[in-house]
C-alpha cells in the first residue's frame, strides 16, 4: 500500500482538500502539552493538568504500571484551549 492509500493519506488529503473557512478537524490542528498552556497562561502544569483532564476533546494517553502509578499524557487541541480560556475568563460586563 503507499501513501496516498493508506489511513494517514487519506488523513492528510482531506486536511489539504478542507476549506480555509471551516474550522479544521480536531485531528488537524496544533496540538498543546499542558507544559505549553501553563508557560502561555502563567499556571503550573499540574493545574493545567486538573482544568483539561476531562475536557471534551483533549486526547489523552494513559497507561499504569501493575500496582503503580498511572502515567497520563495529555495533548489539547489549540480550538480546546481557547474554548477553555473563553469559559474561564470574566464576561465583559454590560452597562
Amino acid at each position: 500500500m503507499n501513501f496516498s492509500e493508506s489511513p494517514i493519506g487519506n488523513l492528510y488529503r482531506s486536511v489539504v482538500e478542507h476549506q480555509s473557512s471551516e474550522p479544521l478537524p480536531l485531528v488537524a490542528e496544533k496540538h498543546l502539552s499542558p507544559q505549553e498552556i501553563a508557560n502561555s497562561w502563567g499556571l503550573s502544569a499540574d493545574t493545567v493538568r486538573r482544568l483539561f483532564e476531562k475536557e471534551p476533546g483533549v486526547l489523552v494517553i494513559e497507561r499504569q504500571r501493575n500496582r503503580g502509578r498511572r502515567y497520563r499524557t495529555l495533548r489539547i487541541p489549540e480550538s480546546v484551549a481557547a474554548r477553555v480560556h473563553r469559559r474561564l475568563s470574566n464576561p465583559d460586563k454590560v452597562v
